[in-house]
């Protein structure tokens, strides 16, 4: 059984919103131990709630992972958001991501070159999409949403803007010639997109995270097959 260490935010690490007891919670059967459990994959699993990519180099760097040939790195969704409270009280001002996109590249590259110079094989993995009527409905609450929209000029704007971090990290792979993981493009081919993910819009549930587990799955040949090479890119069929 392959055993992938995971470098990553909320999103890998199984968090979504229970909306009985109305908080975030841990999922019980996260793509992590779905995998596990049916013999598949082992995941180590480093991803931390609001990390950034920069967090994630750092984790790394500073206690990399050793029982692990591969390091598969997973961020996006905190680096690209902006300061909401911000924009809801003056959505005439300007107010940057947590990183921004020039920065997010930067860091993911500096991340893969770490990895490879400790003999480890880097797959960056592109962040699920955002569904953004869901999205925006959440972070604008108990903010001012008309502000919010005004800022974005419409609602779908939040979802091309995290796409550009999606684009970075495809970017960084081509750059860096490493493994790349299109977990977003594997999302985007399910009919029902919506129903993978929880109130927010941005965490995928339970069903979002057995999709998870079954792109990783479909991944898995390809990545005994041609991974050493650091050229292969996947590209995920699905039928849902």
């Amino acid at each position: 059984m392959i055993t992938i260490a995971v470098y990553g935010d909320s999103i890998s690490r199984g968090v979504t919103f229970d909306e009985n007891r109305g908080r975030y919670t841990y999922l019980k059967e996260g793509f992590d131990k779905l995998l596990e459990r049916r013999g598949i994959l082992k995941i180590i699993n480093h991803s931390r709630f609001g990390a950034t990519a920069e967090e994630g180099f750092e984790a790394y760097e500073k206690e990399p992972e050793a029982d692990s040939k591969y390091i598969a790195i997973a961020f996006g969704g905190n680096d690209c958001t902006p300061n909401w409270q911000g924009v809801s009280e003056n959505p005439e001002e300007y107010y940057p991501p947590k990183t921004s996109l020039a920065s997010f590249e930067s860091t993911l590259r500096r991340f893969v070159d770490k990895v490879k110079s400790l003999g480890q094989i880097p797959i960056l993995v592109t962040p699920p999409p955002l569904v953004a009527e869901r999205y925006v409905n959440w972070i604008s609450k108990g903010l001012n949403k008309d502000n919010i929209l005004k800022y974005l000029g419409d609602i779908n704007h939040v979802y091309r803007w995290q796409e550009q971090y999606a684009l970075a990290v495809q970017q960084a792979a081509r750059r860096t010639r490493s493994c790349l993981f299109d977990l977003r493009a594997f999302f985007l081919k399910n009919r029902t997109l919506s129903n993978l993910y929880c109130i927010d819009g941005m965490h995928p549930n339970d069903k979002g995270h057995q999709w998870i587990a079954r792109a990783i799955e479909r991944m898995l040949p390809s990545l005994s097959r041609d991974i050493e090479d650091s050229t292969i890119y996947f590209d995920n069929d699905s039928d849902d």
